[in-house]
């Protein structure tokens, strides 16, 4: 998989996909006015400009377009994945390129979230600075959000901030599964996270990243049998050929039976 700049013989490409997820998605969430105000305004015309200014980028998987995104300054714009690719992460792929790249001179990134789209932004970081609304063909309202997010200044091969995982396989003796979801923060060489799901009410984890991209921290939880349990563990990341991360775990209790044990936790599709 690999993100890379549209040229100009990737127009039509570009204007099939934004056109057919337009087509496929947003009457869920629109009325027919407002579809058709988002079909014209990512006309074949506006893409085309867009790319001879340098601004749109275009993800390929297995020799095929999947995806598309595009960014001017700080600001976020036209990021769709083709309607049959959806669910796969790749719009999270093209969302974290984005951010790095804007990373590189702001601090800061905005976009105009759709309703369909402002939920996966939110859990991203991004928070909603104004709510707005545009009149549409026959007085129809549409209403949007700017949001914005911070961009973290972290110097560690893996920025961990904002990101989502969920348990791929654990041991025995450990407490979460496939139901336990984990939002891991990250500032500097500071990591944090709460996690929450399955057999556990609230836990917590606190920590540090290395330069390499490795956690060491310990965490804690309640249970649901009202139990207490507090351990330590060292994780070492590896990045699929999807672009996602995995974490390879040893874990020990620091309680109970102090038993030890190994876990993998994947990074979450949670942006389609």
């Amino acid at each position: 998989m690999k993100y890379i700049k549209a040229t100009s013989k990737d127009s039509e490409t570009v204007f099939a996909i934004v056109q057919d997820s337009i087509a496929n998605v947003y009457p869920k969430y629109y009325p027919t006015e407002v579809v058709d105000f988002f079909s014209k305004l990512h006309s074949l015309e506006n893409i085309s400009k867009d790319i001879d200014d340098g601004l749109v980028g275009i993800l390929i998987d297995n020799d095929k377009c999947v995806g598309t995104g595009c960014y001017r300054d700080n600001h976020i714009t036209r990021l769709y994945v083709k309607s049959d690719c959806q669910g796969k992460g790749y719009g999270t792929f093209i969302m974290n390129y984005l951010e790095n790249e804007i990373k590189k001179h702001h601090s800061k990134v905005n976009l105009d979230a759709s309703l369909p789209a402002c939920r996966m932004y939110q859990k991203r970081g991004y928070a909603t600075i104004e709510h707005c609304r545009h009149i549409v063909d026959n007085g129809v309202v549409l209403a949007y959000e700017i949001m914005e997010k911070g961009l973290s200044d972290n110097r560690t091969k893996i920025d961990y901030d904002g990101r989502i995982f969920v348990p791929l396989v654990n041991s025995e003796n450990g407490e979460v599964d496939g139901s336990t979801t984990f939002r891991y923060h990250q500032s500097g060489t500071d990591f944090q996270a709460d996690y929450t799901g399955g057999d556990i009410k609230i836990g917590s984890m606190v920590g540090t990243v290395s330069k390499n991209g490795e956690l060491d921290f310990y965490y804690q939880h309640l249970n649901v049998n009202g139990e207490i349990r507090v351990g330590k563990c060292h994780s070492v990341p590896q990045i699929n050929s999807n672009g996602k991360i995995e974490l390879h775990e040893q874990w020990q209790w620091l309680n109970g039976d102090c038993s030890s044990g190994s876990s993998i936790v994947v990074e979450k599709d949670d942006f389609s």
